[in-house]
């Protein structure tokens, strides 16, 4: 090829990016708003959760109440996922995206400003409010600003994005207590969200379809959340009030699926679900998330318990998952453009499978070291299939309703990770300290395995689906 030439598709992705308004610089300021919005979500959940111990202390609160500041956040992105999506088709994904940061960012200044417990958990569910907008709508907003044959790559790059910003948040959290009080954890978002504010206005402002949210059935979806989370939380320790909650949420969510079930664009996707591509993708990755959280709960446990390993080097064996994950994800999101997804996303669980079933059964006690290429398998195999099955869910729902797609795929990731924590849980209680992790581990091997072999049921979509038209096996 000539030099200074392009390829046919770079020059079809130029133009496209040019019908939608977008040179050059604003192409690459809109991905960068995308991923910046995603960690700044991300790294302040990951920064949370090392603060609860000197939260607690400085509150005068008990350890298990300061758990709240970490429920109340993962119930409010649960219950507002769908709604956000929802909303985000009917005004706008620019629109409601950037909402969701100026909220979040908004709710970080009233974290730190909070006076007791019970502030900071009602600043914590608007901060979970915000996010679940950000969460919901990110790729969603790629996907307008990526032609379709790269949105393997985007969505690696955001992989890579979320792994970096988990790996680091424990760590930037512990430097930040060292030198300042607590409030400061959530007062560094205020800089950072408001050049994501200014970064958002670079995205593409596309319409929405002006469709009504129906607010009982946003109720109904929030109720069913929220009991399902607080009913999760409880089922160790208060088993009857537990099955209580968890029955509620069975009933509301059958109330709200009969009531969307006859709309065209219902707020939980059953349209979407209906294919079998998505809905096996949907399946693969709660069972997935549910498999990983699992694992990654019982493994500190492990690491002190079973390998007599001190707090920092199993901090430093469980740091090769992350890692991995955001080394392997470009490459994994490149490789997702070109070959099939569906294989691509079951080989990935088979490889995280094999990483944790490996880490529960091989005897570590005389080499922990080799729990590291363990972990470094999960690590890979997870890059291949988070970027490979999320692809797989986007392009195999039409273009008009990819906000629903993404709110499905939050909704899937968080439901496997309350289930996974739950597990794990539920082992500590009815198992000893000792057996417990190994079991863990088992058992997340157990679920990614599966989640594995529903990906193969999958059918990778074509590259540039026909609007309107969702892809599965029987079309």
């Amino acid at each position: 090829m000539p030099h200074g030439s392009s390829s046919p598709a770079r020059v079809d992705d130029r133009m496209e990016m040019q019908s939608l308004g977008l040179g050059e610089p604003r192409h690459m300021v809109a991905i960068a708003s995308v991923l910046a919005a995603m960690v700044l979500v991300v790294l302040d959940a990951a920064i949370a959760n090392v603060a609860l111990p000197t939260i607690a202390r400085s509150l005068s609160v008990t350890p298990a109440m300061s758990v709240w500041v970490i429920t109340a956040y993962q119930t409010a992105l649960l219950m507002a996922l769908l709604p956000c999506a929802a909303l985000g088709e009917s005004v706008g994904y620019r629109r409601v995206f950037t909402a969701g940061v100026a909220l979040f960012t908004a709710a970080s200044v009233l974290c730190a400003l909070s006076p007791s417990l019970s502030w900071l958990v009602a600043a914590r569910l608007l901060q979970g409010l915000g996010g679940a907008a950000v969460m919901a709508l990110g790729v969603a907003l790629l996907r307008v600003v990526v032609p379709d044959r790269r949105l393997g790559t985007a969505i690696g790059w955001n992989a890579v994005a979320i792994a970096l910003s988990s790996a680091a948040g424990p760590a930037i959290g512990a430097a930040v207590l060292s030198a300042a009080t607590w409030p400061w954890l959530f007062a560094v978002n205020l800089p950072l969200g408001l050049l994501v504010l200014l970064a958002t206005r670079a995205l593409p402002d596309v319409g929405g379809t002006a469709r009504r949210l129906d607010l009982f059935s946003v109720a109904l979806n929030a109720g069913a959340f929220a009991a399902l989370v607080i009913g999760a939380e409880l089922l160790p320790t208060r088993p009857v009030l537990a099955a209580v909650m968890l029955a509620a949420a069975a009933l509301e969510m059958v109330a709200l699926v009969r009531r969307e079930m006859p709309k065209k664009a219902p707020l939980i996707p059953l349209d979407l679900l209906r294919a079998d591509s998505f809905r096996y993708s949907a399946i693969a990755s709660a069972c997935c998330f549910a498999g990983q959280t699992a694992g990654m709960v019982a493994l500190p446990f492990y690491l002190q318990h079973g390998l007599g390993q001190d707090t920092l080097k199993a901090g430093l064996y469980m740091t090769a998952w992350p890692l991995t994950v955001a080394v392997a994800a470009p490459f994994a999101g490149r490789l997702a453009d070109r070959v099939s997804t569906a294989w691509l996303s079951a080989v990935g669980g088979m490889l995280i499978a094999t990483g944790l079933g490996a880490a529960a059964l091989w005897p570590l006690k005389n080499d922990p070291l080799l729990l590291v290429p363990f972990t470094m398998l999960c690590g890979l195999g997870f890059s291949l299939f988070n970027v490979a099955n999320n692809r797989n869910m986007f392009l195999s729902a039409p273009t008009e309703r990819s906000g629903a797609a993404g709110g499905m795929q939050g909704t899937a990731r968080l439901f496997g990770q309350t289930a996974g924590a739950v597990i794990t849980t539920l082992l500590f209680t009815l198992s000893s300290a000792e057996a417990a992790p190994q079991i863990g581990l088992g058992i997340g091997a157990a679920l990614t395995f599966v989640a594995g072999l529903v990906c193969t049921l999958t059918v990778s979509p074509m590259p540039h689906p026909p609007a309107g038209v969702p892809v599965d096996g029987k079309h």
